[in-house]
C-alpha cells in the first residue's frame, strides 16, 4: 500500500508518496519499514537545506515565495 507523507521546512513542502505495511495485529493504522523511515529523514534534510531541484524529483514541492 502507498500512503502519502508530507515533509515540511522554512521554505517549502513536499509531498511523497512510500511503502507502507498494514499489519494483523492492528490493521487500523499503517506502518513503515526503517528503510523507509530513514528515506524520509533524508528528504527533510534535503528540505532543510532547500534543495529543490531534487525535492521536485521525487515529489510534489511546493515552494513558499518571499513577500
Amino acid at each position: 500500500m502507498r500512503i502519502p507523507r508530507w515533509i515540511h521546512a522554512a521554505r517549502c513542502v513536499v509531498r511523497v508518496e512510500v511503502d507502507a505495511i498494514i499489519p494483523d495485529a492492528d490493521p487500523s493504522e499503517p506502518c513503515l519499514e526503517l528503510a523507509t523511515v530513514r528515506w524520509l529523514e533524508d528528504v527533510q534534510a534535503m528540505a532543510d537545506a532547500c534543495e529543490f531541484d531534487r525535492l521536485a524529483a521525487i515529489g510534489e514541492l511546493y515552494v513558499r515565495r518571499s513577500a
